[in-house]
């Protein structure tokens, strides 16, 4: 057997827990994303969603794709660089830079593809990243494509952040690059005091706030806005799959950074340009976040209301200040498990291990929409709590 075959032959967990009865991913969604979705021909609360401001079946967002399909057709077919840069696509980045309250920006087809081309693009040989240990994945990737140094600090620890700039050489480009919203955790990175350090240092920061904008800051505009350090937050980027109902991603920044990462990021000059009806949602997306500030409110009611509800009721939900709400397990197996009870209740949890989460820290991540109802929410609570019993002690102390 080949090697490669031989390698693949022996990857078998996926199979070990479809046979235990425990296999959670890959679910067949048979309808829109919204808070109730249909399964195997049967309703579920999705409370595994990133549509935090509900936005997926907007009507006018819906309208809004379904004119660009008409006008445009259904893809860019090339790439932005040569023969794919639709006017569609350089009004999303002019919406996009004045909503993040910066100069210029520029839109890639992913916010995966963002983060690798823009990392790669902006540091050298001679260079340095600095990244939070529990960055997204995209930003280790791109620290790991570029032939800059990398260093990782502790999460959330301004000591060892500090430690790591020491190691840099303030005459190259120095990047720290952070989440502004952690995926997993739900807490939020101290943007205030990352950019005390940067000027202390003379270094550049970039914040990805795929999970941020929307929900955080003035008018939903993320992190750098909730912090009110927008001016010293050299790079913004984001994602539209999340608040923003579409699919693609962007970074936002000054005149003469943009124009360098438009011609040099790779992910970016090499990559087909988003199909017009995503742009048009984005557009639309960025409208009615100004329109309807009431869904933003909403969220945050939702949010208080579950936290409040799943502490009294013994979860143990971390340091999560956002919609995204982690219930540690611990326990691989376990979180599996009760994952799996809950979808058989009818309810939608994302079990996450490890590497998305460090070893035995594996969580139930537990997400709000402005669309959820508060009964809703209890159901999913009851749910949990009935999950828990059924355990019978088996659960890692963490949970309670």
């Amino acid at each position: 057997m080949k090697a490669l075959l031989n390698k693949m032959a022996q990857y078998d967990r996926p199979q070990m827990l479809k046979k235990m009865g425990f296999y959670p991913y890959y679910h067949p969604i048979e309808s829109g994303q919204d808070t109730e979705v249909m399964i195997n021909g049967k309703k579920v609360l999705m409370f595994g969603s990133n549509s935090y401001l509900g936005l997926t079946n907007h009507p006018k967002l819906i309208e809004a794709a379904k004119k660009a399909l008409d006008k445009y057709g259904t893809g860019a077919s090339g790439s932005r660089l040569m023969n794919g840069n639709l006017d569609l696509h350089e009004e999303l980045e002019a919406k996009l830079a004045e909503f993040t309250g910066k100069p210029a920006s520029a839109v890639f087809s992913t916010g995966f593809q963002t983060n690798l081309g823009t990392i790669s693009a902006l540091t050298g040989r001679n260079d340095f990243v600095v990244i939070d240990e529990k960055n997204h994945a995209s930003i280790i990737e791109g620290s790991r494509l570029t032939f800059a140094k990398s260093f990782k600090f502790r999460h959330n620890d301004m000591n060892s952040l500090e430690e790591n700039l020491k190691k840099t050489d303030s005459g190259q480009v120095v990047l720290i690059v952070v989440d502004g919203v952690f995926s997993m955790e739900g807490d939020i990175a101290p943007l205030d005091k990352i950019c005390r350090l940067a000027e202390k240092y003379s270094v550049s920061v970039m914040v990805d706030d795929a999970h941020a904008l929307g929900v955080l800051g003035k008018k939903g505009a993320g992190t750098a806005s909730y912090f009110h350090v927008t001016e010293k937050v050299d790079l913004i980027m984001g994602t539209f799959s999340k608040s923003l109902a579409s699919l693609g991603g962007f970074v936002a920044g000054d005149t003469d950074t943009i124009n360098f990462i438009k011609h040099n990021a790779r992910s970016l000059l090499f990559s087909a340009g988003i199909p017009p009806a995503s742009a048009a949602v984005v557009i639309q997306a960025l409208q009615i976040i100004k329109e309807e500030p009431e869904r933003r409110e909403i969220l945050w009611e939702n949010t208080e209301y579950a936290r409040y509800w799943l502490q009294y009721n013994g979860f143990n939900i971390g340091k999560s200040q956002t919609p995204i709400i982690p219930i540690f397990i611990g326990n691989d197996e376990n979180t599996f498990a009760i994952a799996t009870m809950l979808m058989s209740q009818g309810v939608y949890v994302n079990p996450i291990i490890h590497p998305a989460v460090a070893k035995e820290e594996s969580i139930l991540r537990f997400s709000l929409t402005s669309n959820h109802t508060k009964e809703q929410i209890d159901m999913a609570i009851e749910k949990l709590i009935q999950s828990r019993a059924m355990m019978n002690g088996r659960l890692s102390k963490t949970m309670y």
